[in-house]
């Protein structure tokens, strides 16, 4: 039977995600290599635009509204859509490496019984089987894995390819939701904006991250600081985050985030194997530590040992020149 790969997209601020675009290409390339088709799910309360951008991707876009705002979770909607569509013939799931990517994953697991492919770098065909590669061990090893059957659900995390349209947008398909979660979904009473978060540390170019160094809560007005400066993000070590320094929101790593940007800067970060695993992929990487040794330095494009109390002010000071105040 010819494979039909399912993109669970998700949705930012009324937009498809940089992740979810990068994972309808993988399934495009998929589909086409295997002989198959792909399909992308958008479920949102404005599923509009995110759909239309997914179609850019993918010939075929189911779009659902659920209705009940923001008060339900998102993931056993979600789910409950994507058993729908492999009802209709999808024989793989694709999600990302997010926290609701995970939950759509885990509860598709449940509800079908299939096999989970997990934080997968890379996707390839051998035969009718999907293998799997993905980093482990803070990038010290691949490993490649497959599922014993036709089916397989993959947590795919960013990076693993570039965006790329098609020459033509797919259809758009609207549907009416399901009659009800896959899963009795968990009501959101009250939600806090986290300041600061306005882009995600998924999608942002520039990302600087705080470590224990900081050494305290205050310490991170210097870390916002910068990241203001190179139009970035914060992020931080799990340490950090440990400590009560900082929102878990902005953890990078292992149990955090998994980050990619184009210039990731570490001020007084270790670089301990687990915090490596989730930013190990990106594209330059700037650390500032006082100790020689700290691992961080293996992999750092630019080590500069020294302060970051030192260091950090007179880089902040530069950036606001060059701005012109």
């Amino acid at each position: 039977m010819a494979p039909q790969l399912l993109v669970v997209g998700e949705v930012a601020d009324g937009h498809l995600t940089k992740l979810s675009a990068e994972i309808a290409t993988l399934a495009a390339d998929l589909a086409a290599a295997g002989g198959g088709t792909a399909v992308g799910l958008v479920l949102d309360d404005a599923p509009g635009a995110a759909a239309a951008e997914m179609a850019a991707y993918l010939p075929r876009v189911v779009s659902v509204t659920p209705g009940g705002g923001d008060d339900l979770a998102w993931a056993p909607r979600a789910a409950a859509e994507a058993l729908r569509l492999v009802a209709d013939g999808a024989t793989h799931v694709l999600a990302g490496v997010t926290n609701d990517g995970r939950d759509v994953a885990g509860l598709l697991c449940g509800a079908l019984g299939w096999g989970l492919l997990a934080n997968a770098s890379g996707v390839a065909w051998d035969g009718d089987a999907l293998v799997v590669e993905a980093t482990v061990l803070a990038g010290k090893a691949v490993t490649r894995s497959t599922v014993d059957g036709p089916n397989a659900i993959v947590t795919v995390r960013p990076g693993a390819v570039e965006p790329s349209e098609l020459p033509a947008a797919g259809a758009i398909e609207a549907r009416p939701p399901a009659a009800a979660p896959l899963v009795p979904a968990a009501v959101v009473l009250d939600r806090v904006a986290e300041a600061g978060a306005e882009v995600s540390l998924e999608e942002a170019k520039v990302v600087v991250v705080g470590g224990r160094g900081v050494g305290g809560p205050e310490g991170f007005a210097l870390i916002d600081e910068l990241a203001e400066l190179l139009g970035g993000v914060t992020g931080a070590s799990r340490a950090a985050v440990d400590a009560g320094w900082i929102p878990y929101a902005r953890q990078i790593g292992q149990t955090g985030k998994v980050v990619r940007p184009a210039l990731y800067l570490g001020m007084g970060v270790s670089g301990a194997m687990q915090h490596r695993a989730g930013m190990q992929g990106s594209q330059h990487v700037i650390a500032v530590n006082r100790d020689p040794d700290a691992p961080i330095a293996e992999i750092a494009d630019l080590f500069v040992l020294g302060d970051l109390f030192e260091v950090g002010p007179a880089l902040a000071a530069e950036l606001r020149a060059r701005r012109g105040g």
